[in-house]
């Protein structure tokens, strides 16, 4: 195409109207210059943006003030909420505040037991292991004022309601108690208690039964005063007021919310009490056998509590072992189960100068509590001796056989500041320990040396121990103190003990129908032998020989010798001859270990004074030495 094709093109024409793109056509470029674009188009496009973007703003102003406000409403919320909290907290932290120990003592602990109290083990130095149980319980409804009552107004209600969600939410404390020191009324130290942090479930209106109670396995160390008088006046003052009251005093207690093995924001609830001091008192029960309790009723003595059962002796290869089974009445409830281990003692004498002689080692088997009585199986065995133990041994065995109590010290080795004196009962018969005595071939002729006489002969005797005595005796030598009597001898005064009165001291007034005292100048050696017993103790045969040992004519006594004389020389069947008095035997003991002065632990003899010299007194006979001689012409 030309430009004049171009000139002759037809004209244009402008009017005011909106201006109009041109047809297209077959010369109509398929695109366009920039500068034949129409001025107004971009213009329009840059406001149809500017309005998008003031839409976009209003909406993201209106969210944020959304959010905003929900975020403000939020926090105000909380912070109210937070805010009603503390003041509810406040409220029972301050209500928690006033509450004393006595009044969670008295009002908010419940105890029921301890139903068994188990002994796990005693240390060197006297303290002692013990686990208790017990069902226990805190209504913690109860001290902080939120337990259901009566209405008294919605908000008091509301308060309430939210005190018992929390402490149902809490559940429990742990109670971690610092060393706790226990004293008498007299402010004297009883005991030292330790315990380890230990769980008291919470409650919030408990029925009126114990079913609301959770069980508590306690263990405790205990370390008891080493002072036995404290103890003793402790006992006393108890017995006289018919309760047993300690004052407790504790330096630190500190109760932290949740379970001891358990973390998290209970533990975080904390309240720590210092210099808590709390008065227990327990009324004594009644003790079957035993007087009631009171201020003008003597405390009983231990003897009165414990029987002896049964008691014996045995010699082993090596030592002498001692068995025995007793009761003790029990004076605790019967509510509470008790489990000892077994617990050593040491049984002894009195000595001279109020000192003691320690006899016997024994231990009682491990024992539970029973009712009424407690039943004890004891063992052991006989401790070695002193060099001098005789006073104490032989007046021990002489009260025995006379049927006295004798008075021992019972000691326990893991508290040795204690020391209880006891009485050793007396058996229920008097043992017969020598029978059977009798002389054979007694012969008398007289004494050139002297204006007396000298007898010969041969001792059988029997040694019969008591039951439950099972040694093994050697006796070695005898040394009789006897009367001589006409005709059978009566119950009539011996000889006196030595440490009564000299040994050569006769009794004063002389036995009637007594013309003879017959008293070797030295010991006369004798042998023995075992035989079968007959429901005793061990029993042993006898026999010494007697030779030329001195028989004294009694003063003023030589017409009934006289008499007698007659009867052996003219009589057809000889004559009767009663003894009476004592006989000392001097035995060896299998098994019975004796500390010499050297330390050395061997056997040893009990000699004179160990055994007893029996007597008459009073119009009670005692088994002194009493037989028949037939003299023969």
């Amino acid at each position: 195409m030309t430009l004049a094709e171009n000139d002759s093109s037809p004209p244009r024409t402008k009017g005011k109207g909106k201006a109009k793109h041109p047809e297209p056509s077959e010369q109509t470029p398929l695109l366009l210059h920039h500068s034949d674009v129409a001025p107004s188009q971009p213009l329009r496009a840059t406001d149809d943006d500017e309005i998008d973007l003031e839409s976009s703003s209003d909406a993201r102003r209106r969210l944020w003030s959304k959010l905003t406000f929900v975020f403000l409403a939020s926090l105000s919320f909380c912070i109210i909420m937070f805010m009603l909290l503390a003041l509810l907290a406040y409220s029972y932290a301050a209500r928690l505040s006033d509450v004393s120990p006595e009044d969670i003592l008295e009002n908010a602990l419940v105890i029921q037991g301890p139903y068994r109290v188990s002994v796990l083990n005693v240390t060197a130095d006297g303290g002692t292991w013990i686990r208790v149980r017990a069902r226990v319980g805190i209504d913690a409804g109860s001290i902080m004022g939120v337990d259901t009552d009566d209405d008294e107004g919605t908000f008091h209600d509301m308060w309430k309601s939210f005190g018992r969600w929390g402490v149902k939410l809490l559940d429990r404390v742990t109670v971690d108690v610092s060393t706790a020191q226990i004293f008498s009324q007299r402010q004297a130290l009883l005991a030292m208690v330790d315990s380890p942090p230990f769980e008291l479930p919470l409650t919030v209106n408990p029925p009126y039964d114990d079913s609301w109670l959770s069980p508590l396995s306690l263990t405790l160390f205990v370390v008891p005063t080493r002072n036995a008088s404290d103890m003793n006046h402790f006992v006393h003052d108890s017995w006289h007021s018919g309760a047993a009251s300690v004052h407790a005093s504790i330096p630190t207690v500190v109760v932290s919310g949740g379970s001891t093995n358990k973390g998290g924001w209970r533990q975080m609830l904390r309240l720590q009490r210092l210099g808590i001091q709390a008065q227990l008192s327990m009324k004594l029960p009644p003790i079957p056998g035993l007087p009631t309790p009171g201020e003008d009723v003597p405390l009983p003595s231990i003897s009165q509590l414990v029987t002896l059962q049964s008691f014996g002796l045995e010699s082993e290869a090596k030592d002498v072992t001692v068995h025995a089974r007793a009761t003790v009445i029990n004076p605790v409830p019967s509510i509470m189960n008790l489990t000892a281990p077994s617990l050593p003692f040491i049984i002894s004498l009195p000595g001279e100068n109020y000192s003691s002689v320690p006899v016997a080692s024994v231990h009682t088997h491990p024992f539970t509590l029973t009712h009424p009585n407690i039943t004890l199986t004891i063992s052991g065995s006989v401790l070695p001796l002193p060099p001098h133990p005789s006073t104490s041994i032989s007046a021990f065995i002489s009260r025995y056989l006379s049927l006295e109590p004798n008075p021992v010290s019972v000691a326990c080795p893991l508290f040795p500041s204690f020391s209880v004196d006891m009485e050793f009962p007396a058996p229920s018969s008097k043992p017969q320990i020598l029978r059977n005595v009798t002389v054979h071939d007694m012969k008398i002729k007289p004494n050139s040396a002297s204006t007396g006489f000298l007898a010969s002969g041969s001792v059988f005797a029997r040694v019969v121990l008591p039951k439950g005595m099972d040694l093994t005796l050697d006796v070695t030598r005898i040394f009789p103190d006897v009367l001589v009597f006409d005709g059978e001898a009566h119950e009539l005064p011996l000889l006196l003990l030595p440490q009564q009165k000299d040994e050569e001291e006769l009794p004063d007034p002389l036995p009637e129908r007594a013309f003879g005292h017959i008293r070797p100048e030295d010991w006369l050696e004798a042998t023995s032998i075992q035989v079968d017993a007959e429901g005793e103790g061990s029993i042993f045969a006898v026999t010494a020989d007697m030779v030329d040992v001195p028989l004294e004519v009694l003063p003023g006594r030589q017409k009934q010798f006289s008499n007698f004389i007659s009867k052996v020389v003219f009589g057809s069947h000889g004559a009767l001859a009663g003894l009476q008095g004592t006989t000392d035997v001097g035995v060896h003991i299998l098994g019975l270990p004796f500390r010499d002065h050297e330390n050395t632990t061997t056997g040893m003899d009990l000699l004179g004074p160990a055994l007893p010299r029996e007597r008459t007194h009073c119009n009670e006979r005692s088994a002194g030495i009493t037989t028949r001689l037939i003299f023969s012409p």
